[in-house]
């Protein structure tokens, strides 16, 4: 008989207690006859967790892991909601000094699974949504930096890894609450000819490609755990809804990244030479071309029509690299969150402690508030907890 560690006999008796509400997300997806049309996923509002984000092990444990504080921080200062994107090979046992191979893929280690329980029972314990994303998913990621055996988009064998992938997560949490935690399927959709190329071009999916594989991990999950909530995010990196997607019964995620000429100003995975990446101004002419309030309500009305569809929308990524003037980057923000909010839709901040975040994002224009050994940027701060 296999043994079950201490950990993960504590994790999964506390996961049994929290499933009460296993009915939640057929609720959350769906809205009474008779009440107005209004966003059917909650407002929620929080970060991105980054402890999984690496395909590899980190060489400083500590750099990047959440701790206790940080959660009741986000909980005392009103936050609900956490997304954790992760890599699949960061939790896979393998040999990496050379690429994986395809017989390696559900591989799964674990002790880097229990490291994921303990993560998602601690954001539980300060009554924080887990959004459990994959960021890097078998065959496909928006960046490069660890080389794929097959691709996600073509082949059938990597396609069935990903339903794999989530058919594992859904067995190993079918007995916590929806209202709990939530499944993202896949962070920014596009197709990418050369995935080892940083720089090369990404284009939209066709909406029946895209429908295919996000329906494959759909079914997965709802065979281990039929009321799990789903969400979706964008065909073409996050930005586009996809009306192909609306019968599966799922969410959407929005971005909240445009122009990228403000949230990713001189940010070295988007500009090939990041010294010549115009000065952001916020509302103003970049590059020639004029930008304003206007561009981001054109921007998300498709969005705000997806809701008014009755299709839960969340914003499951925003923010700004700390080379953006801080004062460009609150003002072009604001605008964001405020439009974003009129419509019912929450958000995550791109993320809590390091370059996009309220926590030691090392600008160099910020007046820092000393926060218990951190760097808080407290402007930031007051802006997110306005929305």
């Amino acid at each position: 008989m296999k043994r079950i560690s201490n950990s993960r006999r504590q994790f999964l008796r506390k996961a049994t207690i929290a499933s009460a509400a296993v009915t939640l997300a057929p609720r959350l997806l769906s809205c009474e006859a008779d009440e107005p049309l209004k966003n059917k996923l909650p407002r929620w509002k929080g970060f991105n967790l980054l402890d999984f984000f690496s395909a590899n092990p980190p060489r400083n444990p500590q750099a990047n892991s959440t701790t206790e504080d940080d959660l009741k921080w986000m909980r005392d200062w009103g936050f609900d909601f956490v997304r954790i994107p992760m890599a699949y090979p960061r939790y896979l046992k393998f040999d990496r000094t050379r690429d994986i191979s395809k017989d390696e893929i559900c591989n799964y280690d674990p002790v880097v699974l229990e490291e994921v329980d303990r993560l998602i029972y601690l954001c539980h314990k300060y009554n924080l949504h887990v959004s459990l994303n994959l960021h890097r998913a078998p065959g496909y990621c928006i960046n490069a930096g660890f080389h794929e055996p097959f691709n996600l988009w073509k082949d059938s064998d990597a396609q069935e890894a990903f339903a794999a992938h989530w058919g594992m997560w859904a067995k190993r949490y079918k007995n916590i609450s929806p209202e709990k935690l939530s499944f993202d399927l896949l962070n920014e959709p596009a197709y990418i000819e050369d995935m080892n190329d940083q720089f090369a071009r990404k284009v939209a999916l066709p909406g029946t490609t895209y429908r295919k594989v996000a329906e494959m991990a759909v079914n997965a999950i709802r065979k281990e755990s039929p009321e799990r909530l789903i969400i979706a995010d964008g065909n073409n990196v996050g930005n586009n809804v996809t009306p192909e997607l609306f019968d599966l019964n799922i969410a959407q995620s929005c971005r909240g990244y445009y122009p990228h000429y403000v949230s990713h100003y001189q940010a070295s995975w988007v500009w090939k030479d990041p010294s010549q990446a115009p000065m952001p101004v916020w509302p103003g002419v970049i590059d020639g071309k004029e930008f304003s309030r206007k561009n981001l309500e054109e921007l998300y009305k498709p969005w705000i029509d997806a809701v008014n569809k009755g299709i839960g929308v969340h914003c499951g990524e925003c923010g700004c690299y700390n080379k953006t003037p801080h004062n460009v980057f609150l003002a072009w923000f604001q605008d964001v969150l405020d439009i974003l909010t009129d419509a019912g839709i929450g958000y995550a901040l791109w993320n809590f402690r390091g370059d996009f975040g309220i926590l030691d994002s090392r600008r160099t224009d910020v007046d820092y508030t000393d926060w218990y050994g951190h760097k808080l940027d407290s402007k930031l701060l007051n802006l997110l907890k306005k929305y």
